[in-house]
């Protein structure tokens, strides 16, 4: 039960598996993925470990079959435009978002401006300058970046559960940059540290998806 997303010269097209058509009302999993992610390599896992859901798995512009150029302001603007496309659509009974690294600002923005059930954040982050400056302390970050979410600054709004999955030997995103969106989060939230995780071997980890199937076993009416 799977929905691909994606956009085309700046209008969203949607391919929507016909099962999802079959199953109206089924809770709906709305996936941002990290930078430079080509989203359909989650099809199969999706299906396979949450066979009572359906996804919308999200391509920004200029991924995977997207046309236009990502920005900030263009990728949130987009998580509205899906969310509301969807929720008419599949009329879900349940709306959950899970955001990876880069999509943690977009699923975060998200929630923000929209009813959800709950959140899953894997390798999120409290801001991307704070990220630039832990890498790059002696450079103007703030003024270089030309692009920037802040999910911290939103966190205390959202009172939807959290499950928050850290990788501990992140380099990218290290965990303090999570910890402290952790912390902002206004609602019941979980922490899961995936030991000996990279940034980019956290789905690989054994607790990446048994503790997402759990959370969301937890969640689903």
């Amino acid at each position: 039960m799977i929905l691909v997303s994606f956009l085309l010269a700046e209008v969203a097209f949607e391919s929507i598996d016909e099962d999802v058509k079959r199953a109206p009302g089924a809770p709906l999993i709305i996936y941002f993925g990290g930078n430079a992610e080509e989203v359909s390599w989650m099809i199969e896992e999706t299906a396979a470990r949450t066979p009572r859901a359906s996804w919308l798995l999200t391509s920004y512009r200029g991924y995977g079959a997207s046309g236009g150029k990502p920005s900030a302001d263009s990728i949130s603007a987009d998580a509205l435009q899906w969310y509301d496309y969807a929720v008419r659509e599949l009329k879900p009974k349940q709306v959950f978002v899970l955001g990876r690294s880069l999509g943690s600002g977009a699923a975060v923005f998200l929630a923000s401006q929209r009813k959800i059930d709950a959140m899953i954040l894997a390798a999120p982050f409290d801001s991307l300058a704070e990220v630039g400056r832990h890498h790059y302390p002696f450079l103007p970050v703030g003024l270089l970046l030309k692009h920037n979410f802040e999910p911290a600054q939103l966190a205390p709004r959202i009172t939807a559960p959290l499950l928050c999955l850290v990788a501990t030997r992140d380099q990218i995103i290290p965990p303090v940059h999570a910890r402290k969106l952790y912390e902002a989060w206004a609602g019941p939230k979980q922490w899961v540290a995936l030991e000996d995780a990279g940034h980019n071997t956290t789905d690989s980890h054994p607790f990446f998806w048994q503790n997402i199937e759990r959370f969301l076993q937890e969640q689903i009416q």
